[in-house]
């Protein structure tokens, strides 16, 4: 993660449609090690896969604890990028569902969520004061603020 801090104000810029994905589990019984960490490092799993290879449609992931547990806020190229990426038996997600399925679900162990907002172009506003680039600003571009608008009214159009 990088950690220049980027003094002033800036704003994220990334051209055309965007996918956000959340996605986390909730630790029900932490100490069922045996059911939630192989979700954890599935999950890790993932990332460096596609990480591996942009062409699958990742632009960026920030993972952090939310809800209680891991979440991962995921930002992709298109819905359909996401889709390939989760439906084809050749990656790393289809065969960790499956096994989730059959090993964890029934149990209520973990708890599993995901959330998936299409944002069309120019539908979001960003600002970061101080920070190094995170969030939609790595996933896409870091621009000073005036060249999207002062206000958050002004960098969604409205």
């Amino acid at each position: 993660m990088a950690t220049t801090i980027h003094p002033g104000r800036y704003t994220a810029e990334i051209e055309g449609d965007f996918v956000v994905f959340l996605i986390g589990m909730r630790l029900n019984r932490p100490w069922k090690l045996h059911h939630w960490w192989p979700v954890l490092l599935g999950m890790q799993r993932m990332l460096a896969e596609l990480a591996a290879h942009p062409e699958r449609g990742l632009l960026g992931a920030h993972s952090g604890l939310l809800n209680g547990g891991p979440a991962v806020v995921q930002y992709w190229r298109s819905f359909e990028h996401l889709e390939r990426f989760a439906r084809d038996p050749g990656n790393l997600h289809l065969p960790a569902w499956r096994w989730f399925n059959r090993a964890v679900k029934a149990s209520g162990d973990v708890g599993i969520w995901h959330e998936t907002y299409l944002v069309p172009a120019g539908g979001y506003e960003a600002i970061y004061g101080g920070m190094p680039r995170i969030g939609l600003a790595a996933a896409g571009g870091h621009v000073p603020i005036a060249r999207r608008g002062e206000t958050a009214a002004e960098r969604v159009g409205r």
